[in-house]
């Protein structure tokens, strides 16, 4: 975003350029962010309370701060429905990029959830997953074979991890993974929220021929807490027409293939 002076622009544009200040600085401030976009001070704490509900930010004192431990506060039920349009629409997207006959690695997230839901249709599928709940989901298509790697249980996200897990994944190699991560930038490649999931994520990505990144456009130019691979790893990224540019341009000129929804 550029601060040349304030401007008026759309609620859903003001509040995207929110949570982009607060991806690269951290901590945004009520008083400042009213001048910056000449409304009042009510107006940007409705924007910052929409913002928390969503799981994108903490509420302090006279502002806010970047968060992710809100959304992983949440329980699962409560993240399905956070940007759950966005999600759905790049699990469409997703899923057209799936062929009959597949076989696919895929890791815990609700965005990895919501594109198995999508692939009801395609024929004759193997799914290698370690979310449990994905498992469970898959479970009921008759199209797909499903492989749960079992190991530790994270109860909260509902994902196996550890060594167990890891042995078992060396077994297979699959054509692709569908991979959801917490954010993926050019500085500092594809991560994730969760540590204890992070060596499954790597260790898949070695494993396939074609690495599927399905991200919505909070997760575009933000870091994470664990790192997983440079962004050079990936082959196509699926996100929403809302990400932001420049991170996208910046992604791409490293041929990796783009697909807005």
């Amino acid at each position: 975003m550029s601060e040349k002076g304030p401007e008026k622009i759309s609620t859903e544009d003001r509040r995207n350029q929110i949570v982009d200040m607060l991806t690269k600085k951290g901590r945004v401030r009520v008083n400042v962010l009213s001048k910056l976009f000449d409304t009042s001070e009510v107006t940007i704490r409705n924007d910052l309370s929409g913002l928390e509900k969503m799981g994108l930010l903490e509420r302090v004192h006279g502002g806010a701060i970047s968060s992710y431990r809100a959304y992983y506060n949440m329980s699962i039920q409560e993240r399905i429905k956070t940007n759950e349009e966005e999600k759905r629409k790049i699990a469409i997207g997703a899923s057209g990029l799936i062929s009959d006959g597949d076989t696919l690695l895929v890791n815990s997230g609700t965005t990895t959830l919501f594109t198995v839901q999508e692939l009801r249709s395609v024929k004759n599928l193997t799914v290698v997953t370690n979310s449990i709940l994905i498992a469970q989901e898959a479970g009921h298509y008759r199209n797909i074979h499903v492989i749960l790697l079992g190991g530790n249980i994270d109860h909260r996200n509902q994902f196996t991890y550890g060594d167990d897990t890891i042995n078992q994944l060396s077994r297979y190699r699959a054509d692709k993974l569908v991979l959801s991560v917490d954010g993926i930038s050019m500085g500092n490649g594809i991560t994730t929220f969760s540590h204890l999931e992070t060596e499954v994520c790597r260790q898949m990505s070695e494993r396939v021929n074609k690495i599927i990144v399905v991200a919505d456009y909070t997760k575009i130019g933000r870091t994470s807490f664990s790192y997983i691979k440079p962004v050079d790893g990936l082959d196509i990224l699926v996100t929403d027409k809302k990400a932001d540019r420049d991170e996208l341009n910046k992604i791409s000129k490293r041929n990796i293939e783009i697909k807005l929804v």
